[in-house]
Order: structure tokens, then C-alpha cells, then sequence
């Protein structure tokens, strides 16, 4: 009979997520993982299989929550581009008020691995279409109501919402304060 874990695996992913996202996965070692999460080498490699193995795990929880937080803001009652407003201007100010200007790990993950590694952008490129879908279904009701132009097709300024939440993230890790990104996020509703 094996010997139990000693270690909540929905824990270590949490806090493996914690690290690659400060440290990025090349700036991530086995070390720097075993040392968070408290375990021996031989452990992480048994339980994940390894970094890369970890980092995907840790990567799809980030995502999963990413896009479930997107999704209640973007649903909550009330009028279209105040609804989006609100979460653009959260998801800056979330972003602004790290104090390690961490951004966010999938834009992070994109930016460090581009097209090098094919699960990798597709899983990244899966939260961007995600996003994508959801952004569109919001200025269609927006469209639907009278709040946003039908000038132009919804396709279109979902993918221009979407260039917006994409920027003001990578934006908010060297900024040294919220005005740029707060003009562009008003901007950006207002021309709707």
C-alpha cells in the first residue's frame, strides 16, 4: 500500500499558479515549485508528471476562473455599457492594484510562448474566442436596446473590445497609475 499524500493537489496547483504567474514559466524552476508548495521533487514530478504538466494545470484554472469572473460581471442586470464599463474599469484596476504588476497569466503566457507551443496557444487563443463570444453577445443585446450603434457590425466591436481588454492588461503591468488606461476604457465604451 502506497503512502498518502501528504499535500492537497487542488492546493499545489493554486499556488504553482501563484508562482508561474509572478515568475512566468521559463523564470519558473522545479525548485522555486517544490519550494512553495512544500514538497519533494520526487512528489511533484508523482502527482503532476512535472513542470510543463503543472503549468498546464495551472494555466487552465486560471482560465476557468478568468472566464467565469468575465462572465458574471458581463451578466449582471442593468445597461449594457455601464455592465462593460464596470468590468473593464475593474478588470484595470484589479490588474493596477497588484502590487507585482502580474497582468494577466494568459496574455503573460501568449507574450512568452507566441506561436512556440501549440497546446499553449490554443489554449490561450481558446480564452481569447471565449471572451470574443461573450463581448459580442453583450453589444448584440446592447444593439437590441438601442445602447449601441448598429453602424456596425457586432462581430466587429467585440474584436475591438477584445483588442481593448487585451491591451489595457499589458498596459496595467507598467503603467504607473490608472488615467491612460481609464481614458481608453471610456473612450472605447463611449464610441460604441
Amino acid at each position: 500500500m502506497g503512502r498518502p499524500k501528504q499535500f492537497d493537489p487542488e492546493t499545489a496547483v493554486e499556488q504553482a499558479m501563484q508562482v508561474f504567474w509572478r515568475h512566468g514559466y521559463a523564470g519558473t524552476t522545479p525548485q522555486c515549485l517544490v519550494d512553495t508548495l512544500g514538497i519533494g521533487k520526487g512528489s511533484l514530478y508523482n502527482a503532476f508528471g512535472g513542470k510543463r504538466q503543472l503549468f498546464d494545470l495551472a494555466l487552465r484554472r486560471y482560465l476557468d476562473a478568468h472566464a467565469a469572473a468575465m462572465d458574471a460581471l458581463l451578466e449582471e442586470p442593468g445597461p449594457v455599457k455601464e455592465r462593460l464599463r464596470k468590468t473593464l474599469h475593474l478588470l484595470a484596476e484589479t490588474d493596477l492594484a497588484d502590487p507585482d504588476r502580474r497582468g494577466c497569466l494568459a496574455m503573460n503566457t501568449a507574450m512568452e510562448f507566441g506561436h512556440s507551443d501549440a497546446p499553449l496557444t490554443a489554449m490561450t487563443r481558446g480564452m481569447l474566442d471565449r471572451t470574443d463570444r461573450a463581448l459580442q453577445a453583450l453589444v448584440e443585446e446592447g444593439q437590441r436596446a438601442g445602447e449601441i450603434t448598429r453602424a456596425r457590425d457586432a462581430k466587429d466591436l467585440a474584436a475591438l473590445l477584445l483588442n481593448t481588454v487585451t491591451g489595457l492588461r499589458v498596459m496595467a503591468r507598467i503603467e504607473s497609475g490608472p488615467e491612460r488606461i481609464r481614458r481608453a476604457i471610456d473612450t472605447t465604451v463611449d464610441l460604441l
